[in-house]
């Protein structure tokens, strides 16, 4: 990892909620509200964005723990944006603070881990375990 990766950093991302991302459509449960898993891959993005311009060339993070609350539901067409927090650095480890809103306000919020690897030795031992 980089020496600036730092507590602190802070990512965002965004989306609107649409049909296909839809608690119905990701068949998560039977409304065409947001779903709880894309709420959670929105809570990673974010954490991808706020460590990535940091990371060494060859490096990415994975995740590997979601610990996350669905607070509210949110309709189509509402925008959604998720934040998320480095609160600490364990080595190759690194835990996240998130939080997701839409215009009424806070609709999830957790804990989310992710370790960084280096590349072309994740994908190494990946593809050893392919027959």
């Amino acid at each position: 990892m980089a020496g600036e990766l730092k507590v602190g950093l802070e990512g965002r991302a965004s989306t609107t909620v649409r049909p296909e991302n839809t608690a119905l459509s990701v068949k998560s449960g039977s409304l065409e509200v947001f779903a709880t898993p894309m709420m959670i891959a929105l809570m990673e993005e974010a954490s991808v964005k706020a460590v990535e311009d940091f990371l060494n060339p060859g490096e990415t993070t994975v995740g590997t723990k979601v610990e996350v609350s669905h607070l509210k539901a949110t309709p189509l067409g509402a925008k959604v944006e998720a934040v998320a927090r480095l609160v600490a650095i364990d080595g190759r480890r690194l835990t996240f603070l998130v939080e997701a809103f839409d215009e009424q306000g806070k609709i999830g919020e957790g804990r989310h881990e992710r370790v960084c690897v280096n590349i072309e030795k994740f994908l190494g031992k990946l593809n050893s375990k392919e027959k």
